[in-house]
């Protein structure tokens, strides 16, 4: 098992700059697939990216391409979301994920472990 805690989450103005951090702790990180969710009020959580145990291979949702980067460092048991030119409707609870799946783009249904999630508002 492992245990997810996010953290880097506030408040930011519009073409403001976050990087929202996912600590992991329990046994063999570098073994899951890792994703970031979020979920606005009223609506499904969605995918946001995903990465592949090795860091080697990352997706992302078309609303965020270009503007978002996932990454991990196994040593430190921690992946990252940067996420640049951010946007009102990027406003949204964001959640860290990890699945023994062997896929990294897959519906949250598909996670097996989920942190607390973190809150993010960008201000028009």
């Amino acid at each position: 098992q492992v245990q997810l805690v996010e953290s880097g989450g506030g408040l930011v103005q519009a073409g403001g700059s976050l990087r929202l951090s996912c600590a992991a702790s329990g046994r063999t990180f570098s073994s899951y697939n890792m994703g970031w969710f979020r979920q606005a009020p009223g609506k499904e959580r969605e995918i946001v990216a995903g990465i592949r145990w090795s860091g080697g291979s990352t997706r992302y949702a078309d609303s965020v391409k270009g503007r978002f980067t996932i990454s991990r460092d196994n040593a430190k048991n921690t992946v990252y979301l940067q996420m640049n030119s951010l946007k009102p409707e990027d406003t949204a609870v964001y959640y860290c994920a990890a699945t023994n799946a062997n896929s990294w783009f897959i519906p949250a249904a598909n996670y097996d472990y989920w942190g607390q999630g973190t809150q993010v508002t960008v201000s028009s």
